[in-house]
């Protein structure tokens, strides 16, 4: 199982948001400079996580997108699920009738317990966490830059 690059950029822009919202709308352009992701791409991401009722679009002079919730309500797996879909190492362990097989499948309970850690972390895991980890790289990366003019 791989994140794809929607999965990947989204939860980049998604932070990106959270970190400088600050109650107003970011325009996708100012997401696009600092995340180095096409503005077209993001508006596609932006519209998929909008009908998720992940974000909300303001329209206008200062436009662009807001969290819909605060970032420790909105967990990666809800992120990453609208984004990818269902997110498991095997189709078989969502998909009820994916092979004859699947009742005396061997490696069906190890897909089945792969997913479930998974969606355990993810789950548990909130864009404010993604947020707290990108500003504390923000800051060991100022540290180390300013440890080496020394």
């Amino acid at each position: 199982m791989k994140i794809s690059t929607k999965g990947r950029y989204g939860l980049r822009a998604l932070v990106d948001l959270a970190e400088h919202e600050e109650g107003k709308a970011i325009p996708i352009r100012k997401i696009s400079e600092r995340q180095d992701i096409s503005e077209q791409y993001l508006e596609q991401l932006f519209a998929t996580l909008r009908k998720a009722k992940l974000v909300k679009s303001v329209r206008g002079a200062h436009g662009g997108y807001m969290l819909n919730h605060e970032p420790e309500d909105i967990s990666v797996a809800e992120i990453l699920t609208a984004l990818e879909g269902p997110l498991v190492p095997v189709d078989c362990v969502v998909e009820e009738n994916f092979c004859n097989y699947v009742d005396r499948c061997v490696m069906h309970g190890l897909w089945e317990e792969m997913a479930d850690a998974i969606n355990e972390i993810i789950e548990n895991t909130t864009l404010a966490d993604l947020l707290e980890r990108a500003i504390a790289e923000k800051k060991n990366e100022r540290r180390q830059k300013s440890d080496d003019k020394k």
